[in-house]
């Protein structure tokens, strides 16, 4: 019976993993890995799955970024390989969404999260109820601080401004909710349309 759904958070020197089959068996673990993320992200995801198998997962999730190039790009990577060996779908969730859903509320919610070269990743999101989930008035980008000082006093309506900073790898429980919330609209993505949101180029 495929009735778990996996999700995965990679996008910071923290490893979230979380497993739900949404009808009360959820669980969820974080791992401070730092740079042995690459090397322990296999080993660690085979000992958190059991007492499931990889037969039991119907979907995965994964936190595509934005975020570290190395760590988002691994997570990515493993969950399209993942879904395409167990032929299921895999829904990439960003990683400022996730943030925005732990604090939703009745505004907008503006995310903004450091990111290189003093800019910072900026987004908009809209809680919405039928059907649930959010909707980003401004999608994932990049920008100045100035520039977003900016943006937010030009809105229309006040946001809640949430900063996304530490323990980015415990909203992988928001990853798998929103996930869920696409799943049981009927959203079925292929694996190969998960691609990682980087917003930076590594280097100069």
């Amino acid at each position: 019976m495929t009735n778990y759904a996996l999700a995965l958070h990679t996008t910071t020197p923290e490893l979230g993993l979380a497993i739900s089959n949404f009808q009360g068996d959820r669980r969820d673990r974080i791992m401070h890995l730092g740079r042995d993320l690459s090397s322990l992200l296999h080993q660690n995801l085979a000992e958190f799955l059991q007492p499931q198998t990889w037969s039991d997962l119907a979907f995965i999730a994964v936190a595509r970024g934005p975020g570290g190039f190395t760590g988002t790009r691994i997570g990515v990577v493993t969950a399209r390989t993942l879904a395409q060996q167990l032929d299921i779908p895999l829904f990439a969730i960003s990683t400022l969404a996730a943030v925005a859903w732990r604090h939703r509320g009745e505004k907008p919610i503006a995310v903004q999260m450091p990111a290189q070269r003093g800019q910072i990743f900026t987004a908009i999101y809209q809680l919405t109820l039928n059907p649930q989930g959010l909707t980003p008035l401004l999608a994932d980008t990049v920008m100045s601080p100035e520039v977003w000082q900016q943006t937010l006093a030009d809105w229309s309506t006040p946001c809640q401004l949430v900063s996304a900073e530490g323990d980015l790898g415990a909203s992988v429980s928001q990853v798998l909710e929103l996930a869920e919330l696409e799943w049981q609209q009927g959203k079925r993505p292929h694996w190969s349309a998960a691609l990682p949101f980087y917003g930076q180029h590594p280097v100069n």
